[in-house]
């Protein structure tokens, strides 16, 4: 690769890493926040559901939007509007002034994300080259969500939860100043229809509403009129949502994609997986700093080598298994390594808090499960459909990972104890917990079985029409 090739994957890496970095960063953050704007746990996970929900929902609309207008043009506004809400959310003085700024910053990683992955792959046309670069690419963003807790952390313990944000601002900076030089100016293209712009926005505003609907349950009594408008808001638009992409010229969504059965269970999944991963980041950050009492800087400190392992996994595990297993095998392996990892979780509290089982859960969700679902559930996703239709199934795969994530936290909470901010988990949303990933390995082992039966009757009917040479 030449040098300017080279500034333009690290340009380009550097970004998905602060983006990739922030959605796991604020976790270990959660009690200085709680204690400072005297939050409880159902209010502050707001922070969380607000980002995924809006950058799941936009993500898709971020990659037309750099289709029509171009990689450059959106790559440097997201990372520009990715500063500014940093900023602000590293200068808040008001809890809604915070979740505010996550919300916008959500927005702002969806422009990122794929505009950075379409600069790399047009950069770099030789097929070596681009392999190459994608690694690269994709190693930052593994790094940034590995390496999110731990550093979350440490700046939470020394320097205080605002440079949890601040810090992206320098970063960014550089990455602007650098893309707005270095980067080659979007080619011109032909006119294509602008994206539809306002099913994202009914996609969005659909599941904030169900978040908030789901919230107001634990007062159904008095909040039940409230509740009556998110569901009647959610169904309208979801309704509408739906005639849109079935009548519309350029929709956002091309339905035929879920002809495929295979591609329904991985999204179906997806959005179980990121309900439970992102819930089991909420909730371990809350035990072991409320309940064993470390910094955050020691608790993130604890889970680094469970982000080691999940690398080594990855690197030297994953390939010898995807051979071994088929897809829906190696997806079920995943799955069932997370359950084992949400009852070790049931169990260490238990057990009075045992610091040994919390670290076994880790073991079983951070450093396998994780990466063996979510690579068996992306091949699933693309399994049986057109190859024209691969980046589409592969934005939808990420796009419902973070909207389970989102609405996921959201019914978790609602099993949490009211209590103060100094309060941390109960039994009962650990049981929650583990429910979701228990149906999507249900869900996996059914389709499976299903797989297998069709698997033998199709042999079954071949070895019946062959000729009878004795």
């Amino acid at each position: 690769m030449t040098q300017n090739k080279n500034s333009i994957v690290v340009i380009a890496s550097l970004a998905v890493f602060v983006e990739a970095l922030d959605i796991a960063i604020i976790n270990l953050t959660i009690p200085a926040i709680q204690q400072q704007f005297f939050v409880s746990n159902d209010k502050v996970q707001w922070l969380q559901t607000l980002y995924v929900l809006l950058y799941g929902g936009f993500l898709i609309i971020g990659g037309k939007l750099s289709d029509v207008k171009g990689p450059r043009v959106t790559f440097i506004a997201g990372a520009i509007l990715f500063l500014l809400t940093s900023l602000s959310a590293g200068l808040s003085d008001t809890f809604l002034m915070l979740a505010i700024s996550r919300a916008v910053q959500g927005l702002a990683a969806a422009l990122i994300m794929p505009s950075a992955l379409s600069i790399v792959t047009h950069t770099f046309v030789e097929e070596r080259e681009r392999s190459k670069a994608i690694g690269i690419f994709s190693s930052f963003a593994a790094v940034g969500s590995g390496s999110g807790l731990s550093i979350g952390g440490i700046i939470s313990t020394y320097l205080g939860w605002h440079w949890v944000f601040l810090i992206n601002v320098p970063i960014l900076a550089l990455v602007i100043t650098l893309g707005w030089f270095y980067l080659a100016d979007d080619s011109p293209k032909e006119k294509q229809p602008a994206p539809d712009l306002l099913s994202g926005l009914l996609l969005v505003a659909g599941l904030l509403m169900l978040s908030f609907g789901v919230h107001q349950l634990g007062d159904i009594r008095q909040q039940y009129p409230l509740i009556v408008v998110c569901a009647t808001g959610v169904t309208v638009c979801m309704r509408i949502l739906y005639l849109r992409l079935m009548r519309g010229s350029n929709p956002l969504i091309d339905l035929s994609v879920f002809k495929a059965p295979t591609t329904v269970i991985a999204n179906g999944v997806f959005i179980l997986l990121g309900a439970f991963f992102t819930g089991y980041l909420f909730i371990i950050s809350l035990l072991l700093q409320k309940d064993l009492h470390f910094t955050s800087a020691k608790a993130g400190l604890l889970l680094v080598p469970f982000s080691i392992l999940s690398a080594v996994v990855a690197k030297f595990m994953l390939p010898g298994i995807m051979k071994r297993l088929t897809t829906e095998q190696t997806g079920v392996l995943g799955m069932a390594c997370m359950l084992t990892g949400g009852l070790a979780l049931i169990c260490a509290v238990f057990a009075g808090y045992s610091l040994p089982l919390m670290l076994l859960s880790a073991a079983f969700i951070s450093g396998l499960g994780m990466t063996i679902c979510f690579t068996s559930l992306s091949v699933l996703a693309v399994k049986n459909i057109p190859k024209q239709h691969y980046g589409l199934a592969s934005s939808i795969g990420t796009t419902t990972y973070f909207l389970g994530a989102g609405v996921g936290l959201s019914i978790l909470t609602l099993f949490m104890n009211k209590q103060a901010a100094e309060a941390s988990v109960n039994i009962l949303s650990l049981i929650v917990l583990s429910v979701y990933a228990l149906v999507a390995l249900l869900w996996l082992l059914i389709h499976n079985g299903k797989n297998n039966v069709g698997a033998k009757q199709a042999s079954f009917k071949t070895s019946q029409s062959l000729p009878d040479v004795f």
